[in-house]
């Protein structure tokens, strides 16, 4: 016996493939669609084909954009040799929020990771290579999560920008500020303490 009528059925199945959302959050979300009025709900759904349609993703740095090259990228004012890796959109995002960085930026849209079959081909690794190749970049730094992926992606561009003689750098790795000593893991104290800095 079907608990819900098809089209419900589709949207809450809809609705759980997003990333994060589990059985009843989607059944929450489907609920709550079906209950705005016909004109948001209409919205709601050319938000979603329209987003589709018109974000592309940047011929220069692989951010998402509407046109061919991102804003950050047509911005001359910007550092146009300095680079900052990143695995996904929503890293720009942060880095910008912090208004500090002036650079540019590659977005790889994912890390490597060999037990979910993710190889450099299946990220944007090649556009990297051909960018430091083809421009006056003169340092990438390598922002990729510190965890296993986002290390092995780290070290395997370090490896493949190596023969260009520019500057290669990591983000630094330290003790969150607020934090305490007693609860932090051994490998962030031990990246903290390498990567310590005159005062």
């Amino acid at each position: 016996m079907e608990l819900f009528a098809p089209p419900v059925e589709r949207l809450i199945e809809e609705f759980a493939k997003l990333p994060g959302i589990g059985q009843k959050t989607a059944q929450r979300l489907a609920f709550h669609v079906l209950d705005l009025p016909r004109e948001e709900a209409e919205r709601f759904a050319d938000a979603i084909r329209e987003a589709k349609a018109k974000v592309y993703t940047c011929e220069r740095c692989q951010n998402l954009a509407d046109s061919q090259i991102c804003s950050i990228c047509a911005d001359q004012t910007r550092d146009q040799k300095t680079i900052c890796v990143v695995a996904d959109p929503r890293d720009v995002v942060a880095f910008e929020r912090t208004r500090e960085y002036r650079g540019l930026y590659h977005v790889l849209h994912g890390t490597l990771s060999p037990m979910g079959h993710v190889g450099p081909d299946d990220i944007r690794i090649r556009e990297l290579v051909q960018r430091v190749a083809e421009e006056q970049t003169e340092e990438v730094i390598l922002a990729t999560d510190p965890d296993t992926e986002g290390e092995a992606t780290a070290m395997y561009i370090a490896r493949l920008l190596q023969p260009f003689g520019i500057r290669i750098t990591r983000l630094a790795y330290g003790i969150p500020v607020g934090g305490h000593l007693e609860f932090v893991d051994e490998v962030t104290l031990t990246r903290a303490l390498e990567g310590r800095h005159m005062l």
